[in-house]
């Protein structure tokens, strides 16, 4: 694989969805030039979807740190990053965290009408993580930590989350 040139000034994305490994794509981006990060990486879940369908990398955890810390790179500083994430390997998640330099701040819970999987317990939540770069102001009104869930039918992705769930509630 060739490697992504770097984009400044100008040339940098804006309001861009970019398609590629994240770590490689964001090593193209300049330290500082991203001002919020939501992300739903792939869970190490071994995710198979209910038509066999399954989800490349989520069978390792080795890629997170790199991930981690790509993404504190490339955060401004005092700024927030949202992360969903799988409680199957909640220590690599915590430790790919840490590592970064980031702070949990909050955690955010999407209870859901039905189970994704059911093993030991129904698995009927998602969940996700705010994690802070430095000490990002306090918003003026704090959003819940219970939020709606808001089913897509998975058309795009098999694990697919709608923008409505982070809507002002």
């Amino acid at each position: 694989m060739s490697p992504v040139p770097a984009l400044r000034g100008a040339e940098a994305p804006r309001n861009t969805v970019i398609l590629g490994d994240c770590v490689r794509v964001m090593a193209s981006l300049p330290a500082g030039s991203v001002d919020f990060i939501l992300t739903d990486p792939p869970y190490a879940a071994r995710y198979r979807s209910r038509d066999g369908e399954r989800l490349i990398g989520d069978d390792r955890v080795d890629w997170l740190e790199p991930a981690y810390r790509s993404m504190a790179r490339v955060l401004r500083d005092d700024a927030l990053c949202l992360t969903f994430y799988g409680w199957h390997h909640p220590d690599a998640f915590t430790q790919a965290w840490k590592a970064a330099g980031f702070t949990v701040v909050g955690h955010l819970v999407f209870p859901k009408r039905y189970a994704s999987s059911v093993r030991y317990v129904a698995h009927s939540h998602e969940q996700a993580v705010l994690l802070a770069k430095g000490r990002p102001p306090l918003p003026r009104v704090p959003a819940n930590d219970i939020g709606a869930w808001h089913y897509t039918g998975n058309r795009r992705h098999p694990t697919e989350k709608s923008p409505l769930i982070l809507s002002p509630y």
